[in-house]
Protein backbone atom coordinates (compact mmCIF):
# COMPACT_ATOMS: atom_id res chain seq x y z
CA UNK A 1 0.00 0.00 0.00
CA UNK A 2 2.95 2.76 0.54
CA UNK A 3 4.22 1.90 -2.45
CA UNK A 4 1.01 2.23 -4.08
CA UNK A 5 0.90 6.09 -2.63
CA UNK A 6 4.61 6.63 -3.41
CA UNK A 7 4.15 6.38 -7.01
CA UNK A 8 0.83 8.25 -6.89
CA UNK A 9 2.36 10.98 -4.96
CA UNK A 10 4.80 11.27 -8.43
CA UNK A 11 1.97 12.70 -10.29
CA UNK A 12 0.45 15.03 -7.73
CA UNK A 13 0.32 18.52 -8.18
CA UNK A 14 2.16 21.04 -5.29
CA UNK A 15 0.43 23.93 -6.99
CA UNK A 16 4.24 25.35 -7.97
CA UNK A 17 3.68 23.52 -11.24
CA UNK A 18 0.63 25.29 -11.69
CA UNK A 19 0.37 29.07 -9.58
CA UNK A 20 3.07 29.47 -7.46
CA UNK A 21 5.48 30.78 -9.80
CA UNK A 22 4.93 34.32 -9.16
CA UNK A 23 4.36 35.59 -12.34
CA UNK A 24 0.83 36.83 -12.21
CA UNK A 25 -0.23 40.65 -12.56
CA UNK A 26 -2.02 42.13 -9.64
CA UNK A 27 -3.48 38.94 -8.38
CA UNK A 28 -6.28 39.04 -6.37
CA UNK A 29 -7.82 35.51 -5.37
CA UNK A 30 -4.03 33.78 -5.65
CA UNK A 31 -2.23 37.18 -3.85
CA UNK A 32 0.00 35.48 -1.20
CA UNK A 33 -0.53 31.79 -2.27
CA UNK A 34 1.65 29.36 -0.83
CA UNK A 35 0.20 26.38 -1.18
CA UNK A 36 0.79 25.73 2.89
CA UNK A 37 -1.31 28.91 3.75
CA UNK A 38 -5.03 27.70 2.98
CA UNK A 39 -6.30 27.83 6.78
CA UNK A 40 -8.53 29.86 8.21
CA UNK A 41 -5.41 31.74 10.45
CA UNK A 42 -3.58 32.73 7.26
CA UNK A 43 -7.06 33.58 5.28
CA UNK A 44 -7.67 36.00 8.15
CA UNK A 45 -4.42 37.32 8.32
CA UNK A 46 -4.60 38.12 4.61
CA UNK A 47 -8.21 40.23 5.50
CA UNK A 48 -10.08 37.31 5.15
CA UNK A 49 -13.98 37.38 6.26
CA UNK A 50 -13.64 41.06 7.01
CA UNK A 51 -16.17 41.36 3.40
CA UNK A 52 -18.19 38.96 5.73
CA UNK A 53 -18.25 41.13 8.94
CA UNK A 54 -18.74 44.45 6.45
CA UNK A 55 -22.24 43.22 5.70
CA UNK A 56 -23.49 41.93 8.65
CA UNK A 57 -22.75 44.43 11.14
CA UNK A 58 -21.64 44.07 14.89
CA UNK A 59 -19.43 46.31 17.24
CA UNK A 60 -21.55 48.92 16.65
CA UNK A 61 -21.06 49.06 12.49
CA UNK A 62 -24.60 48.84 10.88
CA UNK A 63 -23.73 46.60 8.36
CA UNK A 64 -24.96 46.26 4.35
CA UNK A 65 -28.08 45.73 3.12
CA UNK A 66 -29.38 43.21 0.43
CA UNK A 67 -29.72 45.69 -2.18
CA UNK A 68 -26.33 47.53 -1.17
CA UNK A 69 -24.32 44.60 -1.55
CA UNK A 70 -26.13 43.41 -5.09
CA UNK A 71 -25.63 47.04 -5.94
CA UNK A 72 -21.48 46.39 -5.32
CA UNK A 73 -21.68 43.57 -7.42
CA UNK A 74 -23.56 45.19 -10.31
CA UNK A 75 -20.95 47.93 -10.22
CA UNK A 76 -17.89 46.22 -10.61
CA UNK A 77 -19.11 44.04 -13.44
CA UNK A 78 -18.17 40.85 -12.43
CA UNK A 79 -19.25 38.33 -14.73
CA UNK A 80 -19.83 35.02 -14.24
CA UNK A 81 -16.33 33.37 -14.21
CA UNK A 82 -18.15 29.31 -15.51
CA UNK A 83 -17.78 29.90 -19.09
CA UNK A 84 -21.15 31.79 -19.76
CA UNK A 85 -19.90 35.92 -19.03
CA UNK A 86 -23.51 36.26 -17.39
CA UNK A 87 -23.35 39.58 -15.04
CA UNK A 88 -22.59 38.02 -11.57
CA UNK A 89 -25.40 41.50 -9.87
CA UNK A 90 -27.90 41.12 -12.53
CA UNK A 91 -27.81 37.01 -11.95
CA UNK A 92 -28.34 37.72 -7.56
CA UNK A 93 -31.44 40.00 -8.59
CA UNK A 94 -33.22 37.57 -10.18
CA UNK A 95 -33.75 35.27 -6.83
CA UNK A 96 -36.65 36.09 -5.65
CA UNK A 97 -35.83 37.43 -2.15
CA UNK A 98 -39.20 38.08 -0.09
CA UNK A 99 -39.89 34.26 -1.20
CA UNK A 100 -41.12 32.95 2.16
CA UNK A 101 -39.60 29.35 1.81
CA UNK A 102 -36.42 27.64 1.70
CA UNK A 103 -34.15 28.81 -0.97
CA UNK A 104 -30.75 27.69 -2.05
CA UNK A 105 -27.50 28.63 -3.07
CA UNK A 106 -25.01 26.47 -5.49
CA UNK A 107 -21.36 26.92 -5.86
CA UNK A 108 -20.40 24.97 -9.35
CA UNK A 109 -17.50 23.20 -9.27
CA UNK A 110 -17.38 20.70 -11.28
CA UNK A 111 -14.58 21.32 -13.35
CA UNK A 112 -15.22 18.92 -16.19
CA UNK A 113 -14.21 21.52 -19.22
CA UNK A 114 -11.05 19.86 -20.75
CA UNK A 115 -7.96 22.21 -20.58
CA UNK A 116 -9.90 24.47 -17.61
CA UNK A 117 -7.79 23.72 -13.94
CA UNK A 118 -7.91 26.94 -12.45
CA UNK A 119 -11.04 25.68 -9.42
CA UNK A 120 -9.33 23.06 -8.18
CA UNK A 121 -6.25 25.20 -7.57
CA UNK A 122 -8.62 27.62 -5.77
CA UNK A 123 -10.09 24.98 -3.65
CA UNK A 124 -6.85 23.60 -2.49
CA UNK A 125 -4.95 26.62 -1.69
CA UNK A 126 -7.65 29.47 -1.01
CA UNK A 127 -10.62 27.56 0.07
CA UNK A 128 -12.21 30.13 2.23
CA UNK A 129 -12.31 32.84 -0.01
CA UNK A 130 -15.29 30.27 -2.08
CA UNK A 131 -16.30 30.21 1.60
CA UNK A 132 -16.59 33.61 2.59
CA UNK A 133 -17.73 34.40 -0.86
CA UNK A 134 -20.77 31.80 -0.64
CA UNK A 135 -21.95 33.50 2.54
CA UNK A 136 -22.13 36.90 0.89
CA UNK A 137 -24.04 35.80 -2.10
CA UNK A 138 -26.11 33.78 0.76
CA UNK A 139 -26.96 36.87 2.96
CA UNK A 140 -27.54 39.29 -0.23
CA UNK A 141 -30.27 36.78 -1.68
CA UNK A 142 -31.83 35.62 1.72
CA UNK A 143 -30.75 31.95 1.49
CA UNK A 144 -29.86 29.77 4.53
CA UNK A 145 -28.55 26.57 2.85
CA UNK A 146 -25.66 26.29 0.25
CA UNK A 147 -23.91 23.37 -1.71
CA UNK A 148 -20.66 23.24 -3.33
CA UNK A 149 -20.72 20.41 -5.75
CA UNK A 150 -17.09 19.37 -6.65
CA UNK A 151 -15.24 17.53 -9.25
CA UNK A 152 -15.57 13.79 -9.04
CA UNK A 153 -11.54 12.84 -9.86
CA UNK A 154 -10.43 15.77 -7.40
CA UNK A 155 -11.12 13.59 -4.18
CA UNK A 156 -8.01 15.53 -2.32
CA UNK A 157 -9.80 19.08 -2.78
CA UNK A 158 -12.91 17.78 -1.68
CA UNK A 159 -11.70 16.90 1.56
CA UNK A 160 -9.42 20.20 1.61
CA UNK A 161 -12.76 21.89 1.33
CA UNK A 162 -14.63 19.69 3.77
CA UNK A 163 -11.48 21.07 6.62
CA UNK A 164 -11.80 24.50 5.67
CA UNK A 165 -15.72 24.30 6.22
CA UNK A 166 -14.95 22.52 9.63
CA UNK A 167 -12.24 25.34 10.40
CA UNK A 168 -15.39 28.09 9.55
CA UNK A 169 -18.45 26.45 11.24
CA UNK A 170 -16.04 26.72 14.37
CA UNK A 171 -14.95 29.89 14.20
CA UNK A 172 -18.55 31.06 13.92
CA UNK A 173 -18.43 32.23 10.24
CA UNK A 174 -21.29 29.61 9.20
CA UNK A 175 -24.10 28.41 11.28
CA UNK A 176 -27.22 29.73 12.59
CA UNK A 177 -26.10 32.94 13.93
CA UNK A 178 -23.40 34.04 11.67
CA UNK A 179 -20.72 36.34 13.53
CA UNK A 180 -23.51 36.38 16.01
CA UNK A 181 -25.54 38.03 13.61
CA UNK A 182 -29.22 36.85 12.91
CA UNK A 183 -28.15 35.74 9.73
CA UNK A 184 -28.00 32.17 8.93
CA UNK A 185 -25.89 29.99 6.25
CA UNK A 186 -25.27 26.29 6.18
CA UNK A 187 -23.14 25.19 3.84
CA UNK A 188 -21.72 21.52 2.54
CA UNK A 189 -19.85 20.01 -0.08
CA UNK A 190 -21.24 17.32 -2.48
CA UNK A 191 -18.65 15.00 -3.84
CA UNK A 192 -19.48 14.99 -7.73
CA UNK A 193 -18.98 11.84 -9.96
CA UNK A 194 -16.99 12.64 -12.41
CA UNK A 195 -19.85 13.48 -15.22
CA UNK A 196 -18.78 16.42 -17.26
CA UNK A 197 -22.74 17.03 -17.82
CA UNK A 198 -23.00 17.61 -14.14
CA UNK A 199 -21.48 21.11 -14.80
CA UNK A 200 -25.18 21.87 -16.35
CA UNK A 201 -26.19 24.19 -14.07
CA UNK A 202 -29.46 21.63 -14.17
CA UNK A 203 -27.59 18.55 -14.47
CA UNK A 204 -25.87 19.43 -11.44
CA UNK A 205 -29.17 20.27 -9.56
CA UNK A 206 -30.21 16.92 -10.35
CA UNK A 207 -27.53 15.51 -9.73
CA UNK A 208 -27.53 16.97 -5.98
CA UNK A 209 -31.14 15.63 -5.42
CA UNK A 210 -29.71 11.81 -5.91
CA UNK A 211 -30.97 11.57 -9.57
CA UNK A 212 -29.27 11.14 -12.92
CA UNK A 213 -27.34 13.65 -14.20
CA UNK A 214 -29.41 15.49 -17.04
CA UNK A 215 -30.09 18.82 -17.86
CA UNK A 216 -33.79 20.30 -17.19
CA UNK A 217 -36.08 21.91 -19.99
CA UNK A 218 -35.63 25.58 -19.10
CA UNK A 219 -37.62 27.38 -18.19
CA UNK A 220 -38.45 27.09 -15.33
CA UNK A 221 -35.21 28.32 -14.40
CA UNK A 222 -33.60 27.81 -11.20
CA UNK A 223 -34.17 31.04 -9.86
CA UNK A 224 -37.88 30.35 -9.58
CA UNK A 225 -37.82 26.76 -9.44
CA UNK A 226 -34.34 25.00 -8.79
CA UNK A 227 -33.08 22.59 -5.87
CA UNK A 228 -36.09 20.86 -4.68
CA UNK A 229 -38.08 22.99 -6.41
CA UNK A 230 -37.11 26.06 -4.71
CA UNK A 231 -35.59 29.29 -5.64
CA UNK A 232 -31.34 28.44 -6.76
CA UNK A 233 -28.88 30.71 -7.67
CA UNK A 234 -25.72 28.68 -9.13
CA UNK A 235 -22.20 30.38 -9.75
CA UNK A 236 -19.38 28.90 -10.71
CA UNK A 237 -15.90 28.57 -7.90
CA UNK A 238 -13.87 31.41 -9.06
CA UNK A 239 -17.33 33.99 -9.04
CA UNK A 240 -17.69 33.49 -5.42
CA UNK A 241 -13.86 33.41 -4.96
CA UNK A 242 -13.67 37.04 -6.07
CA UNK A 243 -16.76 38.17 -4.36
CA UNK A 244 -14.98 39.16 -0.98
CA UNK A 245 -12.44 41.22 -2.63
CA UNK A 246 -15.49 43.16 -4.54
CA UNK A 247 -17.44 43.87 -1.20
CA UNK A 248 -13.98 45.49 0.51
CA UNK A 249 -12.54 47.67 -2.03
CA UNK A 250 -15.83 48.17 -3.81
CA UNK A 251 -17.25 47.40 -7.08
CA UNK A 252 -15.86 50.39 -8.49
CA UNK A 253 -12.06 49.25 -7.98
CA UNK A 254 -12.99 45.79 -8.90
CA UNK A 255 -14.23 47.16 -11.81
CA UNK A 256 -11.45 49.64 -12.63
CA UNK A 257 -9.03 46.47 -11.87
CA UNK A 258 -10.36 45.42 -15.74
CA UNK A 259 -12.08 47.01 -18.25
CA UNK A 260 -15.66 48.19 -18.87
CA UNK A 261 -18.37 45.82 -19.07
CA UNK A 262 -15.37 42.77 -17.71
CA UNK A 263 -14.08 44.04 -14.54
CA UNK A 264 -11.57 42.56 -12.27
CA UNK A 265 -8.76 40.39 -12.67
CA UNK A 266 -9.35 36.23 -14.87
CA UNK A 267 -7.51 33.38 -14.17
CA UNK A 268 -6.64 31.71 -17.16
CA UNK A 269 -5.38 27.91 -17.31
CA UNK A 270 -3.00 28.05 -19.91
CA UNK A 271 -1.23 24.97 -21.60
CA UNK A 272 -0.66 22.71 -24.59
CA UNK A 273 2.49 24.25 -26.69
CA UNK A 274 3.75 26.68 -24.07
CA UNK A 275 7.10 26.58 -22.22
CA UNK A 276 5.17 27.49 -18.87
CA UNK A 277 1.93 26.12 -18.62
CA UNK A 278 -0.23 26.92 -15.41
CA UNK A 279 -2.92 29.01 -14.06
CA UNK A 280 -2.68 32.63 -14.66
CA UNK A 281 -4.27 35.32 -13.25
CA UNK A 282 -4.25 38.44 -14.75
CA UNK A 283 -6.71 41.38 -15.58
CA UNK A 284 -9.66 41.71 -17.73
CA UNK A 285 -8.75 43.08 -21.00
CA UNK A 286 -4.51 42.34 -21.08
CA UNK A 287 -3.22 41.47 -24.25
CA UNK A 288 -3.33 37.59 -25.12
CA UNK A 289 0.31 38.69 -26.17
CA UNK A 290 1.35 39.32 -22.75
CA UNK A 291 -0.35 35.69 -21.50
CA UNK A 292 1.76 33.89 -24.20
CA UNK A 293 4.88 35.80 -23.16
CA UNK A 294 3.97 34.91 -19.24
CA UNK A 295 3.90 31.52 -20.54
CA UNK A 296 7.11 31.93 -21.85
CA UNK A 297 5.99 31.74 -25.17
CA UNK A 298 5.25 28.70 -27.41
CA UNK A 299 7.43 25.54 -27.08
CA UNK A 300 10.70 25.55 -28.54
CA UNK A 301 10.24 28.85 -30.37
CA UNK A 302 8.17 27.74 -33.08
CA UNK A 303 5.37 29.64 -34.97
CA UNK A 304 1.90 30.22 -33.38
CA UNK A 305 -0.20 28.13 -35.35
CA UNK A 306 -3.85 28.52 -33.39
CA UNK A 307 -5.96 29.18 -29.82
CA UNK A 308 -8.67 27.93 -28.12
CA UNK A 309 -9.29 30.53 -26.03
CA UNK A 310 -11.77 29.24 -23.54
CA UNK A 311 -11.97 25.71 -23.44
CA UNK A 312 -12.78 23.10 -25.63
CA UNK A 313 -15.85 23.98 -26.46
CA UNK A 314 -15.02 27.88 -27.90
CA UNK A 315 -13.93 28.12 -31.66
CA UNK A 316 -10.61 27.84 -32.63
CA UNK A 317 -8.37 31.25 -33.63
CA UNK A 318 -5.85 31.20 -36.56
CA UNK A 319 -2.45 33.05 -34.67
CA UNK A 320 -3.26 36.27 -36.99
CA UNK A 321 -6.70 36.80 -34.99
CA UNK A 322 -5.79 35.91 -31.41
CA UNK A 323 -2.33 38.16 -31.14
CA UNK A 324 -4.69 40.76 -31.96
CA UNK A 325 -6.78 40.17 -29.29
CA UNK A 326 -7.56 41.44 -25.43
CA UNK A 327 -8.25 38.71 -22.93
CA UNK A 328 -11.82 39.51 -22.12
CA UNK A 329 -15.54 38.36 -22.75
CA UNK A 330 -16.39 41.56 -25.50
CA UNK A 331 -12.89 40.91 -27.28
CA UNK A 332 -12.83 36.81 -27.94
CA UNK A 333 -16.42 37.32 -28.72
CA UNK A 334 -15.74 40.10 -31.37
CA UNK A 335 -13.09 37.82 -32.70
CA UNK A 336 -15.66 35.02 -33.08
CA UNK A 337 -14.96 32.78 -30.09
CA UNK A 338 -15.72 32.62 -26.40
CA UNK A 339 -13.86 33.57 -23.35
CA UNK A 340 -15.36 30.95 -21.66
CA UNK A 341 -13.86 28.61 -18.93
CA UNK A 342 -10.58 30.50 -19.23
CA UNK A 343 -8.86 27.34 -20.68
CA UNK A 344 -6.25 28.55 -23.27
CA UNK A 345 -5.18 26.07 -25.48
CA UNK A 346 -1.98 26.76 -27.72
CA UNK A 347 -1.24 24.79 -31.07
CA UNK A 348 2.07 25.51 -32.69
CA UNK A 349 2.73 24.99 -36.35
CA UNK A 350 3.45 21.02 -36.16
CA UNK A 351 -0.39 20.60 -34.84
CA UNK A 352 -2.77 18.62 -37.06
CA UNK A 353 -5.81 20.18 -36.93
CA UNK A 354 -7.89 17.15 -37.89
CA UNK A 355 -6.23 15.41 -35.24
CA UNK A 356 -6.88 17.85 -32.85
CA UNK A 357 -10.79 18.10 -33.89
CA UNK A 358 -10.69 14.09 -33.65
CA UNK A 359 -9.66 14.42 -29.57
CA UNK A 360 -12.30 17.51 -29.02
CA UNK A 361 -15.25 15.35 -31.57
CA UNK A 362 -14.68 12.24 -29.12
CA UNK A 363 -14.98 13.72 -25.83
CA UNK A 364 -18.45 15.29 -26.38
CA UNK A 365 -19.27 11.90 -28.16
CA UNK A 366 -18.28 10.49 -25.04
CA UNK A 367 -19.96 13.01 -22.72
CA UNK A 368 -23.58 13.59 -24.19
CA UNK A 369 -26.20 12.30 -22.20
CA UNK A 370 -28.28 11.02 -24.77
CA UNK A 371 -31.23 12.68 -23.73
CA UNK A 372 -31.55 14.64 -26.75
CA UNK A 373 -31.24 12.75 -30.13
CA UNK A 374 -29.69 15.76 -31.82
CA UNK A 375 -26.69 15.31 -29.98
CA UNK A 376 -26.95 11.67 -28.87
CA UNK A 377 -26.36 10.84 -32.88
CA UNK A 378 -25.30 13.82 -33.70
CA UNK A 379 -22.01 13.60 -32.32
CA UNK A 380 -21.78 10.49 -33.05
CA UNK A 381 -21.75 11.54 -36.62
CA UNK A 382 -19.18 14.07 -36.24
CA UNK A 383 -16.64 12.10 -34.80
CA UNK A 384 -17.22 8.97 -37.47
CA UNK A 385 -16.65 11.51 -40.20
CA UNK A 386 -13.59 13.01 -38.51
CA UNK A 387 -12.07 10.03 -37.84
CA UNK A 388 -12.75 8.81 -41.20
CA UNK A 389 -10.60 12.00 -42.78
CA UNK A 390 -8.33 11.47 -40.56
CA UNK A 391 -7.10 7.49 -41.42
CA UNK A 392 -7.03 8.49 -44.79
CA UNK A 393 -11.12 6.83 -45.83
CA UNK A 394 -12.65 10.70 -46.04
CA UNK A 395 -15.11 11.60 -48.88
CA UNK A 396 -15.27 14.71 -51.06
CA UNK A 397 -18.96 15.02 -49.51
CA UNK A 398 -17.86 14.95 -45.51
CA UNK A 399 -16.90 18.69 -45.44
CA UNK A 400 -20.03 19.79 -46.58
CA UNK A 401 -22.19 16.79 -44.45
CA UNK A 402 -19.89 17.97 -41.09
CA UNK A 403 -20.74 21.38 -41.45
CA UNK A 404 -25.22 19.76 -41.89
CA UNK A 405 -24.71 17.72 -38.98
CA UNK A 406 -22.92 20.38 -36.87
CA UNK A 407 -25.73 23.27 -38.20
CA UNK A 408 -28.36 21.01 -37.27
CA UNK A 409 -27.04 20.03 -33.71
CA UNK A 410 -26.74 23.95 -32.67
CA UNK A 411 -29.93 25.34 -31.16
CA UNK A 412 -32.15 22.50 -31.08
CA UNK A 413 -30.72 20.19 -27.30
CA UNK A 414 -31.85 20.76 -24.15
CA UNK A 415 -28.47 22.33 -22.73
CA UNK A 416 -25.54 23.63 -24.35
CA UNK A 417 -23.58 20.52 -25.41
CA UNK A 418 -24.93 20.14 -28.33
CA UNK A 419 -23.48 23.74 -29.31
CA UNK A 420 -20.24 23.02 -27.61
CA UNK A 421 -19.90 19.72 -29.77
CA UNK A 422 -20.73 21.70 -32.71
CA UNK A 423 -18.62 25.23 -32.34
CA UNK A 424 -15.50 23.50 -32.88
CA UNK A 425 -16.54 21.64 -36.02
CA UNK A 426 -17.50 24.35 -37.30
CA UNK A 427 -14.92 26.95 -36.76
CA UNK A 428 -12.39 24.53 -37.52
CA UNK A 429 -13.70 23.75 -40.94
CA UNK A 430 -13.51 27.68 -41.03
CA UNK A 431 -9.93 28.72 -40.54
CA UNK A 432 -8.65 25.07 -41.27
CA UNK A 433 -10.87 23.97 -44.22
CA UNK A 434 -7.50 23.12 -46.53
CA UNK A 435 -6.25 20.41 -44.01
CA UNK A 436 -9.40 18.75 -44.21
CA UNK A 437 -9.74 19.04 -48.13
CA UNK A 438 -6.16 18.00 -48.48
CA UNK A 439 -6.27 14.48 -46.63
CA UNK A 440 -9.58 13.92 -48.16
CA UNK A 441 -8.28 14.95 -51.66
CA UNK A 442 -4.47 12.06 -50.55
CA UNK A 443 -6.96 9.38 -50.11
CA UNK A 444 -9.37 9.89 -53.25
CA UNK A 445 -5.78 9.48 -55.12
CA UNK A 446 -4.60 6.36 -53.21
CA UNK A 447 -7.98 5.05 -53.83
CA UNK A 448 -7.81 5.26 -57.67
Amino acid sequence: MARVQDILAQFQAKGVETCFHGRHIDAQIYAGLDGANWGLKDYEARGGYQALRKIVGGNGAPGMTQDEVIAELKASSLRGRGGAGFPTGLKWSFMPRNFPGQKYLVCNSDEGEPGTFKDRDILMYNPHSVIEGMAIAAYAMGASVGYNYIHGEIFQVYERFEAALEQAREAGYLGDSVMGSAFKFQLHAHHGFGAYICGEETALLESLEGKKGQPRFKPPFPASFGLYGKPTTINNTETFAATPWIIRHGGQAYLECGKPNNGGTKIFSIQGDVERPGNYEIPMGTPFAKLLELAGGVRGGRPLKAVIPGGSSSPVLPADIIMQCTMDYDSIAKAGSMLGSGAVMVMDDSRDMVEVLLRLSYFYMHESCGQCTPCREGTGWLWRMVDRIEHGKGRPEDLAQLDNVAENIMGRTICALGDAAAMPVRAMLKHFRHEFAAKIEAAQKQAV
